[in-house]
């Protein structure tokens, strides 16, 4: 993929326990490992095998909502924000292939006083965006003792 170069320099955000999406102590984990620029922009590529499977050599819809909200929810903690998702909305234009390389973006698009919304995006190796979304998350400090990602946001 042609944003090799640019995930090169960006920072890694930490994996964190037994997240089901990029959980390094969870031997289920799909396993994807994310960063984050000083932008806030968060990419991650990553491939998709059986294990992910929902139709025949394509990926579950519910695998490929899940690696959206975590990439568009860490996008979110990486800037500093301790959240919970409240809403998130997918769109789903292609099938994900298995053993193919996908590419997944996120942004914060809009803060407020209480939520922070963020938008991302499964793409395939031709660039073709086939998933997008938007996720809406409530600040909730409280709920979090210590998060793995201390020190992640600048």
């Amino acid at each position: 993929m042609k944003e090799d170069k640019i995930i090169a320099m960006k920072r890694q955000i930490p994996y964190h326990g037994w997240c089901f999406v990029c959980g390094n102590e969870n031997p289920r984990s799909i396993g994807i490992t994310m960063f984050v620029d000083d932008d806030r922009v968060l990419t991650s590529e990553f491939t998709l095998n059986k294990t992910h499977q929902g139709p025949p050599g394509h990926a579950h819809g519910g695998a490929t909502a899940a690696i959206l909200d975590e990439v568009m929810g860490l996008v979110v903690w990486a800037a500093g924000y301790k959240v919970v998702a409240v809403n998130i909305d997918i769109n789903y234009y292609k099938m994900l292939p298995l053993e193919q390389p996908i590419l997944a973006v996120a942004r914060i698009t809009e803060v407020g006083e209480r939520k922070v919304i963020s938008t991302g995006e499964l793409r395939l190796a031709d660039s073709t965006v086939a998933v997008s979304g938007s996720g809406v998350y409530v600040i909730a400090p409280q709920l979090f003792k210590k998060s793995p990602l201390e020190g992640v946001h600048s």
